[in-house]
């Protein structure tokens, strides 16, 4: 049953994909907001499709920031990135400038605004991003960052990166960790299995600037990876009791 849901989302995520990618390219000459309307309402179509055929759903726990403080978020899968889009009004989230070369997809990353890094630019790509994260803080936007760079599974040793430190000293705002569990539903080669239960992505407690960056480093480590955990406890405990673990 899970492998015939997993296929029915498949055939609808890819018909909706393509059909809001190509109908919504006139978007792409219009102000900045009509693309983000476009891409929100293409999560939100995502996520109906992941509820009604796939059976699964998701919960959002914690205080939703308003704009204008840095957000560091758990990064497991794809999952994770739509639903702190739609959760989180128009943050500039931070992506690897890669991405902005796929068809489509990069097309409209780039004219909502991402933080384009190089990966493998070190110190002068922190500085871009550090530069572009002041000028859409400037603006009143949030700034999405995954601390470790890349999607972890559950269970997996953490592995955070600098660039957040560097973010947090430059932008010297609040700093909300997010923790969840969406890497035990949305799963398998590619991320082609959808496990029927609930996601949750839970705000936590944020962490007040000016701290010194080995503080600040240890407790966003702490709090993310703390949470994390237990919200896969959970999830795991959720998935035994539908006998699909």
């Amino acid at each position: 049953m899970v492998i015939f849901r997993s296929t029915l989302f498949f055939a609808y995520f890819a018909l909706i994909t393509v059909v809001i990618f190509v109908g919504c390219l006139p978007t792409l000459l219009m102000p900045r907001k009509a693309v983000i309307w476009a891409s929100r309402g293409w999560s939100r179509l995502v996520f109906w499709g992941l509820k009604y055929l796939a059976g699964l759903d998701y919960e959002v726990r914690g205080q939703v920031p308003a704009s204008g403080v840095l957000i560091a978020a758990k990064h497991m899968n794809m999952w994770d990135t739509m639903a702190l889009y739609v959760v989180l009004y128009d943050p500039a989230a931070v992506a690897k400038r890669e991405l902005l070369n796929i068809p489509f997809y990069g097309w409209y990353l780039r004219k909502a605004g991402v933080i384009a890094i190089d990966r493998g630019g070190h110190a002068s790509a922190l500085r871009k991003m550090a530069a572009q994260a002041r000028a859409a803080f400037a603006s009143g936007r949030s700034v999405l960052i995954y601390p470790e760079g890349t999607r972890k599974p559950p269970g997996a040793p953490p592995d955070y990166k600098p660039g957040v430190a560097g973010l947090y000293g430059q932008l010297d705002t609040l700093c909300i960790p997010v923790a969840l569990n969406g890497g035990l539903f949305w799963t398998g080669p590619m991320g082609l299995i959808k496990k029927p239960g609930r996601i949750v992505v839970e705000f936590l407690e944020p962490i007040p600037p000016g701290l010194k960056r080995q503080d600040f480093m240890a407790t966003l480590q702490e709090r993310i990876e703390t949470a994390t955990a237990r919200l896969v406890a959970e999830g795991r405990q959720l998935l035994a009791r539908k006998g699909a673990l």
